[in-house]
């Protein structure tokens, strides 16, 4: 199955849905994503959409609602989850100023560190 990210007007995907892979085959089986593309505006009206991989082996990560879409970097990004975090740019997801320790904790943006979740 196939897996194609709805954007809006600002890139942000506000939808993902599954795609029979018949519907991305053309004449020689090959899979092509605007068969796909244009299968999804027949089937929905107008609208912008962007094939994703569940797995991850394209566009860095999987596209969720709340995910926006870098068409510079091909990838699909989540939300920045504190101020204070940078984007990996080879990986397109956020890291924290300092790493995470084992064990369950937590980022804290006004202390710049992580807390113990306990």
């Amino acid at each position: 199955m196939a897996h194609f990210a709805q954007l809006d007007s600002d890139n942000g995907v506000i939808n993902v849905v599954v795609v029979n892979n018949v519907q991305l085959h053309d004449g020689d089986l090959n899979e092509q994503e605007e068969l796909g593309i244009n299968f999804l505006v027949d089937l929905y009206g107008s609208g912008k959409w962007v094939q994703t991989s569940f797995n991850g082996n394209f566009r860095k990560n999987y596209a969720a609602v709340g995910y926006s879409y870098d068409s510079d970097r091909d990838a699909f990004i989540p939300p920045k989850p504190h101020e204070s975090w940078t984007l990996d740019s080879d990986t397109c997801l956020w890291q924290a100023p300092i790493p995470q320790p084992g064990g369950i904790v937590l980022w804290n943006d006004e202390t710049q560190a992580w807390d113990s979740a306990y």
